[in-house]
């Protein structure tokens, strides 16, 4: 296979990127960008007009938003069992969540971060409703000792358990929950997870801002 590109920032979303690439055991070479600098470069504006990371490129293809990314892997790589197979019944539940992370999670978190204002006024027409509906949500489908889509972990895992653990534990915009707690605890004990911690954590203090 092609050896990818990854383009990132050790404080980014690039770190869950990095999960799910070691994950897949893929081959690639690491592009760190600087967000004072060559993240807005011309070269990196014609991957990414955003001018944002994470960003992958295999080959002639370029992927750029985190979901997609995951998703992308995880086809790739399809012997690395991190999305249930195209004809499985579980396909759809694996969708649904990967959306459901890219969608509602994102816009709730973010809400709740910058005091956006979602109320019964406005929050039939908001994406993830009430915020606190979204976080109800996420509990009762991690609640128990098995993933979203079964026993079974899979990149849809990888996604949620990482935006979890930033907003419980980072910006401290969501409440530490048991459920949410031993899920996390769950799947970032994963070698994978360990292993991609360490490689970030030992990118160089000056690309880290």
């Amino acid at each position: 296979m092609t050896q990818m590109t990854f383009y990132t920032h050790p404080q980014s979303r690039g770190r869950i990127a990095r999960w799910m690439l070691e994950e897949v055991g893929a081959d690639y070479e690491v592009r760190v960008m600087d967000f004072d600098g060559n993240i807005k470069s011309p070269e990196f504006l014609q991957l990414n007009p955003m001018g944002k990371v994470p960003a992958l490129v295999h080959g002639d293809t370029v992927i750029t938003e985190l979901a997609a990314i995951c998703a992308y892997l995880a086809d790739q790589f399809p012997g690395k069992g991190l999305a249930p197979a195209v004809d499985s019944p579980l396909r759809g539940c694996y969708y649904r969540w990967l959306f459901f992370v890219a969608g509602p999670v994102e816009i709730a978190m973010s809400a709740k971060t910058y005091n956006w204002r979602i109320d019964d006024d406005n929050a039939s027409s908001v994406g993830c409703g009430k915020t606190g509906d979204t976080a109800d949500t996420l509990e009762r489908a991690v609640a128990g000792e098995s993933y979203l889509c079964g026993d079974r972990f899979t990149a849809a895992d990888l996604l949620l358990a990482s935006y979890l653990a930033f907003e419980m534990q980072v910006t401290k915009t969501l409440e530490p929950r048991p459920a949410f707690v031993n899920y996390v605890e769950r799947c970032q004990a994963r070698e994978a997870a360990t292993r991609a911690n360490a490689l970030d954590d030992a990118l160089p203090q000056a690309a880290a801002g």
